[in-house]
């Protein structure tokens, strides 16, 4: 018999050293089922949150499916947003704030009062776009413009059309930022518009708005006289101090003179075609002035008489003459109402827009030749354009 006591070695063999004990089918299955328990957890809320897209690469399954991960949504900016970007840093330098005096009269007293526009630079040499209203349909007392870097000159009238509601303001300045004058017979709804101008104010000079080109041809009543036709409908935001500013494409190109002069719902805006202004700034340019020749009637294009009426005229283009004003050329050529103009001179007439700009190549005191369709028959007239009335 041993009688010799354990040792401290004796202790640390049997603690270290014994065989394990065998375990059971049982123990393995508790043990797998909860690391199938924390992996689940894991893979579910853990990974996503935490892991994924920061130590772990994020899976397919997420990428392709409805799932998001919080942290990993980005906003791309589209070709849109870039292209307004780009349309406001090239044309912004060319855009000019314009401020009136005008004089109104109430009843025996007369005051003065103040008024703010926009305007776009289409010359180096100070001759700036804008529309009539702006300069008080030419009898502001006082016209101020301010360029975009803080400079000011006392601007004049050259010309101006109310009923175009167009001007050209002139002031003393050379090497200005000149704004590229676009196409604007080649516009397509739905195409990128950006308005800049003066919303609310100088408070807000150079506002930058956007939207997309959401009509064409479109005609408005301005007043029981007269009708502003074939404009350019946006819902980029255009509001009274907007007027006169350009509304350009995603090029960086003028296509229009936005307008306020007209009443309009939210979400409505309106430019003149560039084109209609085109000829008139360079005869201004040219010569310092343009006299613009009246016919004087009321019409509108074929296909929209038809459409509008519900009647077939039996032609296919043309402009429709709805109502001959008195003691006009229109009137003294013998023009009838229901009369349709196919042609001046040889050149097809197919819209009010067309006959406007064919018409700018006339001068007051010029002849023309009208080929009209009357009754179904074709007959040719004379004409002799005056200045407007």
């Amino acid at each position: 018999m041993d009688d010799r006591r354990p040792t401290y070695n004796d202790y640390n063999y049997y603690s270290y050293n014994k065989p394990p004990k065998k375990r059971g089918l049982f123990s393995y299955f508790i043990v797998a089922l909860v690391a199938a328990l924390i992996g689940g957890v894991i893979s579910a809320y853990i990974a996503p949150t935490y892991l994924y897209g920061r130590l772990m690469p994020i899976p397919e399954i997420y990428k392709n499916s409805g799932s998001t991960i919080s942290n990993e949504i980005k906003i791309t900016p589209t070709e849109d947003i870039s292209a307004v970007t780009a349309v406001a840093k090239k044309a912004i330098g060319s855009v000019v704030g314009i401020t009136t005096v005008q004089v109104q009269r109430e009843l025996i007293w007369e005051r003065e009062v103040q008024g703010v526009g926009s305007g776009v630079i289409v010359d180096s040499n100070g001759y700036i776009l804008t529309n009539s209203h702006v300069i008080g349909d030419g009898k502001a007392k006082k016209i101020n413009v301010l360029f975009e870097n803080g400079d000011k000159a006392e601007g004049r009238v050259l010309w101006n059309d109310s009923a175009l509601d167009l001007a050209v303001v002139k002031v003393e300045a050379r090497n200005l930022q000149v704004a590229d004058l676009g196409d604007s017979d080649n516009l397509e709804v739905g195409q990128l518009a950006v308005a800049i101008g003066n919303p609310l104010g100088l408070d807000f000079q150079r506002t930058v708005t956007s939207g997309v080109i959401s009509g064409l041809h479109r005609s408005i009543r301005v007043d029981e006289y007269n009708i502003m036709e074939d404009l350019i409908q946006t819902d980029a935001s255009i509001n009274p101090g907007n007027s006169g500013g350009p509304l350009l494409n995603n090029k960086g190109e003028v296509i229009g003179v936005n307008t306020a002069k007209i009443k309009t719902g939210e979400g409505l805006g309106f430019a003149i075609p560039i084109n209609v202004a085109k000829p008139i700034v360079e005869q201004v340019i040219k010569e310092g002035d343009f006299n613009n020749v009246y016919i004087g009637f009321q019409g509108t294009e074929v296909e929209r008489y038809e459409r509008q009426l519900g009647i077939d005229l039996h032609i296919d283009s043309g402009v429709v003459v709805i109502e001959v004003l008195p003691d006009s050329p229109a009137e003294k050529a013998n023009l009838k109402a229901m009369d349709v103009i196919v042609k001046i001179d040889n050149q097809p007439i197919d819209s009010m827009i067309q006959l406007r700009k064919i018409l700018y190549k006339y001068k007051v005191g010029d002849k023309a030749v009208l080929t009209i369709y009357r009754n179904g028959k074709e007959e040719k007239t004379e004409i002799i354009f005056s200045d407007f009335r």
